[in-house]
């Protein structure tokens, strides 16, 4: 049987960060040093919840502006230099809605290495993989996010891509398609799919992240600080599947269990 392999796109292989930042200082200036990309799976999952979700949410949100409120105004104003929580979110909202009103905004974005896509190709043709990429992405003008990112993905070198676009749980996806693994930088993703699925998370940490990757490795998900890396996890993973003992030797170094 040909390993089943699931790659997560934003943040693995596209810089969905470089794009969503330059659109927000085009739009309302340079973002703090605190400031993060917007992600594109909370995006995605606020446009499908229901009105009364969205209703609490949004309550939430205005508690949340009162408490800022008050707190500044018990502080006499020392605060003032401080970018608000509901500011954030005001920024966020435009750039989004930017992003939205783009056509086939997907099929901009620079990849985060160059020889990534390419690679997973050769790989894929030379092992038998079967391969599946997996986004949460949000849509926007233009085509739909599936032909998109295919499109994008045939530009970086993969021909006939496998693309799903998920509302749901990564974890299911995973089952659902019976992955061996699946690379993510997403904590939470690779938490549900090492609960909800038999495939092994691979989930890319920043090197300065140790937290992070020390947490993984506590729940049995594999590390690995780049793409690149990931790749070469996998191609061992692949070539040493029929001998237990190096397989097991390279899930140790890797963080799996």
């Amino acid at each position: 049987m040909p390993l089943r392999i699931g790659f997560d796109m934003d943040g693995v292989l596209a810089d969905f960060a470089a794009a969503y930042h330059e659109i927000e200082t085009r739009l309302v200036g340079p973002s703090t040093p605190s400031t993060r990309a917007g992600n594109p799976e909370e995006e995605a999952s606020e446009e499908s919840e229901d009105e009364e979700t969205a209703r609490t949410r949004a309550k939430a949100e205005e508690e949340a502006r009162k408490t800022e409120d008050a707190a500044r105004q018990a502080e006499g104003g020392r605060r003032k230099k401080e970018v608000r929580p509901s500011e954030h979110r005001r920024r966020r909202d435009l750039v989004w809605q930017a992003i939205q009103e783009t056509p086939d905004f997907w099929t901009t974005l620079k990849p985060l290495d160059p020889t990534a896509v390419g690679r997973i190709h050769e790989m894929m043709v030379r092992h038998r993989w079967e391969v599946f990429f997996i986004t949460q992405r949000p849509a926007t003008d233009g085509d739909t996010v599936q032909r998109q990112t295919q499109r994008w993905l045939v530009e970086q070198g993969f021909d006939l891509p496998s693309v799903l676009v998920i509302a749901g749980s990564r974890g299911a996806a995973a089952g659902a398609l019976r992955l061996d693994y699946h690379v993510d930088d997403n904590a939470k993703n690779c938490i549900d799919i090492k609960s909800e699925s038999g495939a092994k998370p691979l989930l890319i940490v920043d090197p300065s992240d140790d937290m992070t990757a020390i947490s993984a490795r506590r729940l049995g998900i594999g590390t690995a600080t780049t793409i690149d890396e990931c790749l070469t996890i996998l191609e061992q993973a692949s070539v040493n599947r029929a001998q237990p003992n190096l397989l097991h030797r390279l899930a140790k170094l890797v963080g799996w269990h």
